[in-house]
């Protein structure tokens, strides 16, 4: 079964089903509202927009430049610097260095570009433990799943639904409040951060000028995976970078506003490499890994290069329509929703995921509401073009046969009511799916009502 083919399958399947859009739909509300106050925070909210973009700009004129530039200075602070051109090669190299480390266990936390690589399966297959210590990641790791969204992993499940999870592995009391979930998630944790041997960190923004990592976060499990365990790595994107820690005051409140209406996340980190000959706390070794995996060639697209300005902060996809009724996972692919859209055809393979670029109403709610002003409709209309030498003919050319009936009166009223009913009922769900259905056309076409009704 080809991608495109289980990516309707899946979409048929989810979008009627009333529990998971009860969930989503109270999810999103309480985004919606705290995404709101956030926002009115501001005293010229498109100001701010236009001022990141304008930086996002100049960094994807300047990217070469500004990686190089980061790698230097980061070396410099006492860190490694690993470039890796695709997946598999980052892999054998983060294997080796774990080998070497004779790591057993890690703690990680939340990162898009370590599921993008799938590193945690890569792990289990060596025998080596690794731990999600963001709550949301947790639980999805102990259900087996991947993240259902890129900033709320476990938006798809109800509070029960986590209750019910950790009862059946954790055999913990299946009435347990959200407090208490929490609570014991946090014990769990704690001593899986002493006993690491490593510890996994991305990366919302890396400083150029002064070599930094910074790592933005809501429960401090990003500050304890650096900083517990005796080598921390980093793991992120080359298009991660920012000219220097002075974009920051722009960056992280414009991220903390749009991924969850806050005015700044509760833990904001600078990492700049393994800690001093006077410095008491801190990893001994900090190794960063640069990662390609087709980016390079994103960004040699001039057109679709924009779409690497994305921060990450999920904005697009609380505000898409078909995510809201498709969810996360019909998109079988690591970014979903309207960037993941725009972005997957070039890191999965344009053939392969060309279809997503079509699962869109083009109502331009995400390139309203991206805090970087990435032109999320024309690349998803780019991405389109560029895939119809690809896509079948067989419901394009019904659906344009409909059309021109149904733009033609003279068309629509040779053909008559019945016919024009059995024709829309025959093919109308290949363009609007199988749970709903057209109304039926009258028996006499509305010339012949209309001619009566003057008659009278």
């Amino acid at each position: 079964m080809n991608n495109n083919h289980a990516f309707k399958l899946d979409a048929e399947r989810i979008a009627p089903d009333l529990h998971h859009r009860q969930i989503i739909r109270y999810n999103m509300s309480k985004y919606d509202a705290a995404v709101a106050a956030g926002k009115a925070r501001y005293q010229d909210l498109e100001l701010a927009k236009s001022n990141a973009a304008s930086v996002k700009e100049y960094v994807l004129q300047n990217l070469p430049e500004l990686l190089l530039q980061f790698e230097q200075n980061a070396v410099d602070n006492g860190a490694e610097v690993v470039w890796a051109e695709n997946t598999e090669q980052l892999i054998e190299q983060l294997i080796d260095l774990l080998n070497n480390e004779q790591c057993k266990t890690l703690v990680k936390s939340k990162s898009m570009v370590t599921e993008e690589i799938e590193l945690n399966q890569h792990l289990s297959q060596e025998g080596i433990e690794s731990v999600e210590t963001d709550l949301g990641e947790f639980i999805v790791q102990v259900a087996g799943e991947k993240p259902y969204h890129i900033v709320t992993p476990a938006m798809h499940k109800s509070k029960q639904d986590i209750a019910d999870l950790f009862h059946q592995h954790f055999k913990t009391d299946p009435n347990l409040s959200a407090e208490q979930l929490t609570g014991f998630v946090r014990q769990l944790l704690r001593q899986k951060f002493i006993n690491a041997d490593v510890g996994i960190t991305g990366a919302n923004f890396l400083c150029a000028a002064e070599g930094a990592v910074a790592v933005t976060e809501n429960e401090g499990n990003a500050f304890l995976s650096a900083s517990f365990p005796k080598l921390h790595i980093v793991i992120t994107g080359i298009e991660k970078v920012l000219p220097g820690i002075s974009d920051l005051p722009l960056f992280w409140p414009l991220l903390a506003a749009h991924g969850t209406g806050q005015q700044l996340t509760v833990y904001s980190n600078l990492f700049f490499g393994p800690k001093k000959d006077d410095e008491v706390d801190g990893p001994e070794r900090m190794v960063i890994f640069l990662l390609d995996n087709k980016r390079t060639e994103l960004y040699q697209n001039s057109t679709a290069k924009d779409a690497l300005k994305c921060i990450r902060c999920g904005a697009c996809l609380n505000a898409c329509p078909v995510y809201k009724n498709i969810g996360g996972y019909t998109y079988n692919t690591t970014y979903s929703g309207p960037v993941g859209s725009v972005i997957s055809p070039y890191l999965n393979g344009f053939e392969g995921y060309n279809h997503l670029s079509f699962a869109s109403s083009l109502c331009g709610k995400c390139e309203e509401v991206c805090p970087v002003k990435i032109p999320l409709a024309k690349l998803l209309v780019y991405n389109r073009q560029k895939a119809q030498p690809h896509q079948g003919l067989s419901e394009k050319s019904v659906g344009v046969f409909l059309y021109k009936i149904l733009k033609n009166r003279l068309l629509m009223n040779g053909f008559g009511g019945r016919f024009n009913t059995w024709l829309s009922r025959r093919f109308g769900s290949s363009f609007i799916g199988k749970q709903k259905s057209l109304s039926p056309f009258a028996s006499k076409t509305f010339n012949a009502q209309w001619k009566k009704h003057i008659k009278r």
